[in-house]
């Protein structure tokens, strides 16, 4: 890895955290741009290392081409099904390899400037009690490009000016990673020093609580991000040659468990994103067995942070039909509530392959709904789970025909945001044979017999 490093004059003009304020990681290759065997590099790696070059030589063969990304800067510590809550945005005006400018919007601020013509999704509307949605919370789908499309949709009714080559989506969990390299941060006129572990805590602290006690009027109190993600840029450009390689591989596993989220207008860009799973989008072509549970936080505040996660699933061939039961556990550590937590509430969707029939769906608020989408069937429910408390949401159902044991095979699809989940996995055959496989679902995996 460093002697590719070397060799390619890697030069990282963005890393990490900045993606969320200039756009993207743009990594200047020489103009060869080859891996060879002698690159130094792990096979595990080269796979990533190759989509970035193609990434990169496909950016910059436009040479001096000026271009406008939005980058949506989500709170996963407020689970959203795309990730987390949109607290801010950034647009960021590149050409070439040089960053010509960003800007950061409150989109609190930037949501007053929306009509109020379009109704909240269920449940939003009901928990809210606010009717219109708006830009803060349009990832209400877990598919990246669904939300994509929202976000501009909301951008423009706003009379947002700009056309975006790009929309990017990062969550607030890319900052302790980084901040693992860069080491603590002190900022100028804010008090707190920034740990990677406090920085998500500290960060949310200084804009819900800090802002007030410094004169800080609350249309300002982000600003904090800014100046922190300034400094950040400052000590990812003196890198050393190891720090950046540490970074790499950070820019990878974040890209692979999506809390980074890449959208490109540019078909050969995006094509290339899609390849390496960077796009966050549902795989809507897949045939066999499949999953994805995706969580929306509902005025639980930033629980997510205190919220652990793990599931159990068992798929059962020894029937009539296919039976599967799915068992999630949610253990909400939190001690007690405060202006950081509350009691647990989330709209639980679950996605399974189309024509899946429902038999139960156990200790949920409201009657289940079952529902479309992506060429999967979907199964709602709203929980509840108690500060300090802990709850296991079982649901029963049969798969559609098509899926058999002899040719079985089960894809889980990770929710951006999300912390990695323990995932126990169990295929019991016709004689009822079971085969278990015990996983750490820190990125979309598939599961063969």
């Amino acid at each position: 890895m460093l002697n590719f490093l070397k060799n390619n004059k890697l030069y990282i003009v963005v890393g990490g955290v900045l993606i969320a304020v200039l756009a993207f990681s743009v990594f200047n290759f020489n103009r060869q741009g080859s891996i060879d065997n002698n690159s130094g590099v792990s096979e595990e790696n080269k796979e990533p290392i190759i989509t970035f070059t193609k990434l990169v030589k496909s950016i910059l063969k436009d040479g001096d081409k000026k271009r406008t990304f939005m980058i949506l800067l989500q709170n996963n510590m407020e689970l959203r099904p795309g990730g987390g809550f949109i607290g801010s945005f950034a647009i960021v005006k590149t050409q070439g390899e040089k960053v010509l400018s960003y800007e950061i919007h409150d989109t609190a601020n930037f949501d007053g400037r929306i009509p109020d013509i379009e109704p909240m999704p269920y449940p939003m509307k009901e928990i809210f009690g606010i009717n219109a949605w708006k830009l803060r919370d349009s990832n209400y789908s877990p598919d990246f490009k669904n939300n994509v499309e929202k976000a501009l949709e909301f951008y423009y009714l706003g009379e947002g000016k700009e056309k975006f080559d790009g929309v990017f989506a990062i969550n607030v969990a890319l900052l302790a990673e980084i901040l693992k390299l860069t080491g603590p941060v002190t900022l100028d006129g804010f008090p707190n020093t920034y740990t990677s572990k406090n920085v998500l805590v500290s960060l949310e602290k200084q804009v819900e609580i800090d802002f007030g006690k410094q004169g800080i009027e609350r249309g300002d109190r982000k600003q904090v991000i800014g100046v922190f993600l300034k400094e950040i840029l400052s000590r990812v450009k003196n890198f050393s040659i190891l720090d950046k390689a540490k970074l790499f591989k950070v820019l990878v596993s974040q890209l692979e468990n999506k809390n980074i989220q890449l959208y490109f207008n540019n078909e050969e860009l995006q094509n290339i994103a899609k390849e390496a799973n960077w796009t966050g989008e549902i795989d809507r072509n897949w045939e066999k067995d499949y999953l994805i549970m995706v969580d929306a936080n509902l005025g639980a505040y930033k629980s997510d942070y205190f919220v652990k996660r793990s599931a159990d699933y068992t798929v059962d061939f020894s029937g009539v039909k296919p039976k599967v039961t799915l068992k999630i556990k949610y253990n909400h550590t939190a001690k007690k509530k405060n202006w950081l937590t509350q009691d647990y509430q989330s709209y639980l969707r679950v996605y399974v392959p189309r024509g899946a029939q429902l038999k139960s769906f156990a200790d949920i608020v409201d009657e289940p709904k079952i529902e479309s989408a992506f060429g999967k069937t979907y199964f709602g429910g709203l929980i509840q789970i108690g500060t300090g408390k802990e709850k296991t949401i079982k649901i029963v159902y049969t798969l559609p025909e098509g899926i058999n044991f002899d040719d079985y095979v089960l894809k889980i699809q990770k929710q951006s945001g999300v912390n990695n989940v323990p995932v126990k996995i169990n295929i019991i055959s016709k004689d009822s044979q079971a085969k278990r496989f015990d996983i750490i679902m820190d990125k979309d995996v598939v599961v063969k017999k």
